[in-house]
């Protein structure tokens, strides 16, 4: 099997393009970066630039399926023009794509789309599912509403679509753990706001096995990419600090802090989705990573 990923050089995207190997999936990916082409059997890069509308279209042969995990990171000031940025990085890479293989020959009949549970409105109390008709009239939720759109028109060249809705994705390299380890490990972290809101979460080994799973089993729609167990963060917060013995700051840190520093971004620390795996549980997944402690103790 040889597939297309966009975004392998990412925190997923690391992680995804190793298993995959590890599993003889061969692998042909995109870059922005000429220096990071490579020219293996097994790993091949391509160039594109989706900013521009290029791309080269060797990067589809022998393809059977496409993975997009291309996508400017949410973690960063969100001034207008960044917002902008955000939102592009998701659908002008899938428009590309997709307009490429509208033109051309092609072998793939499944496309992959990362997306996120951003969808799912704030709340303390719900327990969103896939089937929830429910969206969140915030900046990333329309974000992702678009993001999930872009990924629909492949149902168009009758190519399988799936859209993979992610939560917080834990790893040792980087992202969110590492963000909120940081003040806990100086002995100044704090739950954030009330700390009761949330954090739907997922190791990052089991985010590239379940892309793998939905790869090999063609299992097409939404799924939450999502642990079984999610915490609160206060809980997650107060775990992390166990788990280094040091003391938290009382008391949480309020909300006009976060927003006052972080700006608009902050509404990522303070939302809270309680997002359920069911469906992909059904399906016949299985997490290796279910409890926090477990994910941790792991990764610390």
């Amino acid at each position: 099997m040889r597939i297309l990923i966009a975004g392998a050089t990412g925190l997923i995207g690391k992680e995804l393009v190793e298993e995959c190997l590890d599993l003889g999936i061969k692998i042909h990916y995109l870059t922005t970066r000429k220096n990071k082409l490579e020219n293996k059997e097994e790993y091949q890069g391509f160039y594109w630039n989706p900013s521009k509308g290029i791309i080269d279209d060797a990067a589809f042969k022998g393809v059977s399926a496409i993975i997009n995990l291309a996508g400017a990171s949410v973690s960063k000031r969100w001034t207008s023009s960044y917002k902008k940025e955000i939102l592009n990085s998701r659908t002008q890479t899938a428009n590309l794509i997709y307009n490429t293989l509208k033109k051309q020959e092609h072998t793939v009949t499944h496309y992959i789309s990362a997306s996120g549970i951003s969808i799912y409105p704030s709340s303390f109390t719900n327990l969103y599912q896939e089937t929830s008709n429910e969206e969140a009239q915030t900046f990333l939720g329309e974000v992702v509403k678009s993001w999930e759109t872009a990924a629909d028109q492949f149902s168009d060249l009758n190519i399988k679509v799936t859209k993979v809705r992610t939560g917080i994705v834990l790893s040792e390299n980087g992202g969110a753990l590492q963000q909120m380890v940081k003040p806990i490990k100086l002995s100044v972290g704090a739950p954030l706001g009330s700390g009761e809101q949330w954090q739907s979460w997922i190791h990052i080994n089991d985010m590239a096995r379940l892309y793998i799973y939905i790869l090999k089993n063609q299992l097409t729609g939404v799924y939450n990419a999502v642990s079984p167990n999610p915490v609160t963060n206060k809980k997650m917060t107060h775990i992390i600090a166990h788990y280094y013995n040091k003391p938290l700051w009382l008391p949480n840190i309020p909300k006009f802090m976060i927003t006052l520093i972080l700006g608009e971004m902050g509404s990522i620390a303070l939302e809270s989705q309680l997002v359920s795996s069911e469906k992909i549980v059904k399906e016949g997944f299985q997490f290796q990573f279910v409890n926090l402690e477990n994910a941790l103790e792991d990764l610390l």
